[in-house]
């Protein structure tokens, strides 16, 4: 998480629609959220981590096809706890195993895809090389990949300095599935364009870039083909730092954009599931959208809680002050097979939430 970034664009926390829904006394352990058709009853600091091990940051998470949840967080060379950078839990919450040493303070983005009889991971090591890592579901590498070779990455004349070169930035933070067998990987940290990738890993199309026109991205944090329109499937962009979300045709040409902090807030992802598109915000909720992409709720929206949370962001770091029912910077989430979401939230001291849903 780039925080100058965070903090320069925390002004983006608009109001917008506040649909907390809470069932339950804001005091009780495992409040219920939501409304009508979407209620879930809230299990923070969800998952067993065994003797020695502690979260450094948690950043993503991902199901395979028997309900396991892997879940990736930061690491630390610093410190002498578990330094694997991806967890494995079952679905109950109990530890099952840990790998990723080698990727230590840049476990970031994670997805699972079945190929052929195969379940197989994408990471997006952020910080850290390599840059992209396909693996197993046992952690054992499949193949890596660096920087992307075009020439929006070519090394170039820097311009306040004609003497120098200067090399783009390339930060990936998320990878997504295209519907051809290839994936979609996003620079969030880097220099903010899309790749799409064929198959069997072929760079063949770039898209994007800074700036904050239609088709522009700043920080394009996540994405997701959204196939709610089985006829016409789209990319949606979680174009973080221009505050807003924005969709693009598979092959990249641009198609719309929310408008600025009026819909989302400082989205970090998104994911799907039937007519319902998920989005964890960083600013302090979960939203869920319809088929329209309106609102269906903000979960956890409360626009004191969110100022507070955003004042120096000193409650990332205070979980004492962390609130049932409420989120203090949901970084990534994924529902499972039975529409329960998990979330994971950008906080120092790690933080898991199971919702079940319950109504």
């Amino acid at each position: 998480m780039n925080r100058r970034e965070f903090i320069a664009t925390a002004a983006v926390a608009g109001t917008g629609p506040i649909l907390l829904g809470m069932s339950k006394k804001a005091e009780d352990k495992n409040p219920v959220i939501g409304v009508e058709g979407h209620k879930y009853e809230c299990h923070h600091n969800w998952g067993e981590l065994p003797s020695g091990y502690e979260w450094q940051t948690t950043h993503n998470v991902a199901l395979d096809a028997a309900g396991n949840v892997y879940i990736t967080h930061q690491g630390s060379k610093g410190t002498k706890a578990n330094r694997d950078t991806v967890m494995v839990f079952d679905p109950k919450g109990k530890f099952v195993c840990s790998f990723g040493k080698e990727w230590i303070n840049g476990g970031h983005g994670i997805e699972i895809r079945k190929e052929g009889s195969e379940e197989f991971i994408y990471l997006s090591n952020t910080w850290e090389n390599p840059k992209l890592v396909k693996t197993n579901l046992k952690g054992e590498e499949v193949w890596r990949k660096g920087r992307p070779e075009c020439k929006e990455y070519a090394p170039r004349s820097d311009p306040k300095d004609a003497t120098k070169t200067v090399t783009p930035a390339y930060n990936p933070t998320n990878i997504c599935w295209l519907p051809d067998g290839g994936f979609n990987v996003g620079d969030g940290y880097g220099s903010h364009y899309m790749f799409n990738y064929d198959k069997d890993g072929k760079l063949v199309k770039v898209f994007g870039g800074g700036g904050s026109g239609l088709g522009q991205l700043a920080t394009p944090h996540g994405q997701w083909v959204d196939a709610r329109d089985p006829n016409k499937p789209v990319l949606v962009v979680c174009d973080r730092a221009n505050g807003r979300l924005q969709w693009f045709t598979l092959d990249g040409k641009a198609i719309s954009a929310t408008e600025k902090g009026k819909v989302v807030l400082f989205p970090a992802h998104a994911k799907t599931r039937g007519d319902v598109l998920l989005v964890p915000d960083l600013h302090a909720r979960i939203s869920l959208f319809d088929k329209e992409n309106k609102p269906i709720v903000h979960l956890g929206d409360d626009e004191a809680w969110r100022k507070k949370v955003l004042d120096g962001f000193k409650v990332r770091g205070q979980p004492k002050e962390w609130v049932a029912g409420k989120f203090v910077h949901p970084h990534d989430a994924a529902f499972d097979k039975d529409g329960n979401i998990f979330v994971v939230e950008w906080v120092s001291t790690g933080r898991v939430t199971l919702l079940k849903k319950v109504g």
